[in-house]
């Protein structure tokens, strides 16, 4: 029995899959080993190699039963597994800097291996849980994590662009300004953008700007007396329980994302709409509320257009490694025709 393994590689955690031939995945939940990445490349791909055989005894299959492997990693990278020659935060070993991480694992475990980066293959996931793995759907997925990752699957294909930046979605520009509550509030993002959706959707964007500008607001709040870095962990869990500082921060996301995706469908007139990551690891009561609020958001659409579903990414926490188990199992496929 042929299958596909998932490989999602992370600074500290490598996260695998294995899917068969039917789009039938053996593992569920995680299963994870180190990545050691610190290390170097060299050490790394040994993990990649040692990982791969626990996660296929836990499928109950064979090393000897892969046919192709998926890989992603964290960016910057280029479309094809070369990352960038000036490193990464999550690949800080000077022997990173311009490596080609999928040919040398393809070298190394004799098997072809494709690649995303980890926004792509979550979206790439999403877009295959809700149309299957050879719609020729089109989705857009936004993933709120500590930045925010995501993609766009255009006729089932992931658009990764000339330089493999396709997709990266957290550096748009929206007009934040239109957002209600928040007069006087600069979203400085990370990559110098002011009111990109990262500067707002993110843990990052909480830290360093949602919650010190509410804190204001709310004098007094038991979250004030706390690191601006860990008292950013709690809001999401807080406004889950209704605590009203919170819910205004997350309503500031929602409302962010609203604006976001009316960009999106004017741009590409999706069949759906994906949204994933930490953010949204809730009670389904909270799932609803923040979808709601987000659709609130949104400048009134075409009627043809109104009714676009947004749907909450499943499996988030495994939604890159398949993702990445997905687009190996096309190339499999292709091969095979």
């Amino acid at each position: 029995m042929k299958v596909i393994a998932g490989v999602d590689l992370g600074g500290t955690a490598i996260n695998y899959t294995i899917v068969n031939m039917d789009e039938r995945f053996l593992i569920e939940g995680l299963c994870e080993h180190p990545a050691l990445s610190i290390q170097g490349p060299e050490v790394c791909l040994g993990q990649i190699e040692d990982g791969l055989k626990i996660a296929v005894e836990k499928a109950g299959v064979r090393v000897e039963d892969i046919a192709a492997v998926g890989l992603d990693t964290p960016g910057p990278a280029s479309s094809n597994g070369v990352l960038s020659a000036r490193g990464s935060t999550n690949f800080v070993h000077a022997d990173w800097a311009g490596f080609d991480i999928r040919h040398s694992l393809e070298a190394r475990l004799h098997r072809p291996v494709t690649y995303l980066n980890d926004g792509n293959a979550g979206a790439l996931w999403g877009h295959f849980a809700i149309f299957g793995a050879d719609s020729r759907k089109t989705s857009i997925s936004a993933v709120i994590g500590t930045g925010l990752g995501g993609g766009v699957i255009v006729d089932g294909n992931v658009v990764k662009g000339r330089m493999g930046f396709g997709g990266e979605l957290g550096h748009v520009l929206i007009p934040y300004q239109n957002i209600e509550g928040i007069e006087g509030m600069n979203p400085r993002c990370n990559c110098g953008r002011t009111g990109d959706l990262e500067s707002l959707c993110s843990l990052t964007g909480i830290a360093q700007t949602l919650l010190p500008y509410f804190l204001h607001r709310y004098p007094g709040h038991e979250l004030g007396k706390l690191e601006l870095g860990k008292a950013a962990k709690l809001v999401r869990g807080m406004a889950e329980k209704g605590d009203a500082l919170c819910r205004d921060i997350f309503r500031v996301q929602a409302h962010a994302l609203g604006l976001f995706f009316d960009e999106m469908v004017n741009t590409f007139d999706p069949d759906a709409l994906i949204i994933g990551g930490g953010a949204l690891e809730t009670e389904v009561d909270f799932q609803q509320w923040f979808i709601a609020e987000a659709r609130r958001a949104m400048p009134g659409q075409r009627e043809e257009q109104a009714g676009i579903p947004i749907h909450v990414m499943p499996n988030g926490d495994t939604a890159g490694a398949r993702g990445a188990a997905i687009e190996a199992l096309r190339f499999a496929r292709r091969q095979n025709e």
